[in-house]
């Protein structure tokens, strides 16, 4: 763990940007807001998926920001979502950063029958960031699905 006894105010600003763009991503996804989600990303960014996190190999692999929209729109199956982002690391590097950061994911959704349902699912992302043009974005994203659990829910 990072000792901060004392940071420069830019140090506090890139984390403090940082951090707004976890959370814009989280708000945009329980907005249905894929295009607002999609700017969150660099142009040429990567982003994987491990539906599984103890597999080494991802279940989707996306390239580019254009490729993000059919991930992001899935959101549309659901109900409703809420993501409740918990705590996060970042490490800075000039305009280059990395971090880890945690997610408990709610999807409220409705089965052919009209059976409602909850599934929660506990993600990591594991990111890449990069500064650009005094802005940061996601510059490569890996969302790491650590467990999840579906049950039926009242409304």
């Amino acid at each position: 763990m990072a000792s901060h006894t004392e940071i420069s105010p830019g140090e506090a600003a890139d984390r403090l940007a940082i951090r707004e763009l976890i959370d814009a991503y989280a708000h945009c996804a329980d907005r249905r807001d894929a295009k607002g989600q999609m700017s969150l990303f660099t142009e040429d960014t990567r982003f994987l998926v491990f539906m599984d996190a103890t597999v080494a190999e991802p279940t989707q692999t996306l390239r580019g920001r254009e490729s993000l929209a059919p991930v992001f729109d899935n959101l549309n199956t659901y109900r409703a979502t809420t993501h409740f982002n918990g705590q996060s690391t970042v490490t800075l590097d000039g305009d280059r950063a990395t971090g880890e950061s945690y997610c408990l994911a709610h999807h409220i959704g409705v089965d052919e029958s009209g059976q409602r349902t909850l599934m929660i699912a506990s993600i990591r992302y594991l990111d890449q960031f990069t500064k650009q043009g005094g802005d940061w974005y996601f510059a490569e994203r890996r969302l790491m699905v650590d467990w999840t659990e579906t049950r039926s829910s009242t409304p």
